[in-house]
């Protein structure tokens, strides 16, 4: 079994892999109180996350919805999406990535926060 292993520091917070396949990919993501990660879809995967703290609101395809603490939602493939953290502590989820392909290159960015692009 995989050790988990923590990536590059984001400007939005930072994720740590805790598993990576074949088949599936697993991440623990931190985004810090006033943060969100680019607003963004993948074309060759779909994600499950699962709020573990803090609180959450999630863009998919222009709704808004919120989350807290043990709830999830379903990212489907080439679905437009974002997390942010609205509250006053980071928010703390779970990613579960199925697909055929895991890479960040797959990240098509539409708006980000830090000027960053595909």
């Amino acid at each position: 079994m995989n050790q988990p292993t923590r990536e590059g520091d984001r400007p939005w917070g930072h994720y740590e892999v805790l598993l990576d396949t074949d088949t599936h990919k697993v991440k623990r993501i931190i985004v810090q109180p006033g943060k969100r990660i680019s607003l963004q879809k993948h074309m060759r995967r779909s994600e499950h996350w699962v709020v573990v703290s803090g609180e959450a609101k999630v863009t998919l395809n222009g709704e808004f919805i919120f989350l807290q603490s043990h709830h999830s939602i379903d990212i489907p493939c080439q679905a437009v999406h974002r997390i942010e953290c609205v509250g006053t502590e980071p928010l703390v989820f779970v990613e579960v990535q199925m697909g055929d392909y895991f890479g960040e290159d797959d990240i098509i960015r539409i708006d980000d926060d830090f000027g960053r692009h595909e």
